[in-house]
């Protein structure tokens, strides 16, 4: 139990600067002992703000040249799938970053290995080891608004994704990159997959910003059936502009939990009696957030100190996937998909294969 678990960080952009600083600060359990990323300028800014020493262009070179234990994987979706097996095969923990990867195949590829090798993965799901969302699911489980029977989820975000998040053909677009999480939020919650899934999507702000990948839009609704027969539905929108903003509703027979809110401080201003009151909202998601990043890095490092699997596994990311690959075909063919005609199909992903 008092062995610290040495970290190999892949990635030194934004997430991974974040779990950087939460390694950093809040988990004294662990150190991060390697910095991996091919971007000299980031390598270097990361390595000297948090104070890693060993850094390294690649995840091969750092295996070859540095001692750790586990890796926390944070690079754009289509590395996921070779770095992970890449890690699973030289024995080292994973913690992962939504989305698991571009398509069921890779998935299964990152569960063969990982179970081959008998190590343990964590998704990067946040809201699970939120407050607020961890409390709400248990009090769900109770039974304590009944039977849920709908759910509303959302997820605006004020910034506009890096260029390949952009493009449906290397990231799977807003639905794998942003909505992932409401993805699993719908799943956990209501205890139950998603049966069936309709996805609309649209985009108004792409071309001032510079986004003119095909099929990028920054506006998206996913109407769903679950195999309880509760029904559901997501909100997402990237770039918002207004704030950080994630909520969720879950009715039941009995009655309704709300989750979340878009006061970001227990602050209200008021200096002008024409504009009324004015309260701060969330920024940005690791505001909202704060405390579920710490948490979920906390529970990795657990569990590999004492050897309990982790909470939030591949099989939830695997979900997660199957549900950005039905909603993703849904909205380029213009019809609802069954999530058992991707997870049947031999290619669910054509504009990504094609």
């Amino acid at each position: 139990m008092n062995k610290q678990v040495r970290i190999c960080m892949l990635g030194a952009g934004r997430v991974g600067r974040l779990h950087s600083g939460t390694l950093s600060q809040y988990v004294p359990g662990a150190t991060i002992t390697a910095l991996v990323d091919p971007a000299s300028e980031i390598l270097e800014q990361t390595g000297n703000d948090f104070g890693i020493d060993n850094r390294y262009a690649s995840l091969d070179e750092a295996l070859d040249k540095a001692t750790f234990d586990a890796v926390i994987i944070t690079t754009p979706t289509f590395t996921h799938d070779d770095l992970a097996v890449m890690a699973a095969e030289r024995g080292k923990h994973i913690f992962l970053e939504k989305p698991m990867a571009l398509d069921l195949a890779a998935c299964d590829n990152i569960i063969e290995a990982i179970e081959r090798n008998g190590i343990f993965l964590q998704m990067g799901f946040m809201r699970r080891f939120d407050p607020d969302f961890a409390v709400a699911v248990e009090r769900i489980a109770a039974g304590e608004i009944g039977e849920p029977t709908m759910i509303k989820t959302l997820t605006h975000g004020p910034g506009l994704p890096p260029a390949w998040a952009n493009d449906i053909r290397t990231s799977n677009g807003m639905i794998a990159e942003v909505t992932s999480h409401d993805l699993d939020t719908v799943r956990w919650l209501m205890a139950s997959n998603i049966e069936r899934i309709y996805v609309e999507t649209a985009n108004f702000k792409g071309a001032e910003r510079g986004a003119t990948a095909q099929h990028f839009y920054d506006n998206m609704f996913a109407t769903m059936r679950l195999e309880s027969g509760a029904l559901g539905n997501i909100s997402g929108v990237c770039p918002c502009d207004y704030g950080y903003d994630a909520r969720a509703e879950v009715i039941g027979t009995k009655g309704i939990m709300l989750i979340g809110e878009m006061r970001g401080q227990a602050v209200t201003v008021c200096i002008d009696r024409e504009k009324g009151l004015a309260t701060p909202i969330f920024r940005r998601w690791p505001e909202r957030f704060a405390w579920a990043y710490i948490n979920e890095i906390q529970h990795f490092v657990d569990c590999i100190r004492t050897g309990t699997p982790p909470k939030v596994n591949a099989e939830d990311g695997r979900w997660a996937v199957a549900g950005v690959l039905a909603g993703t075909t849904s909205f380029l063919n213009e019809r609802p998909v069954y999530l058992q005609e991707v997870l049947a199909a031999d290619d669910p992903a054509p504009w990504i294969t094609g």
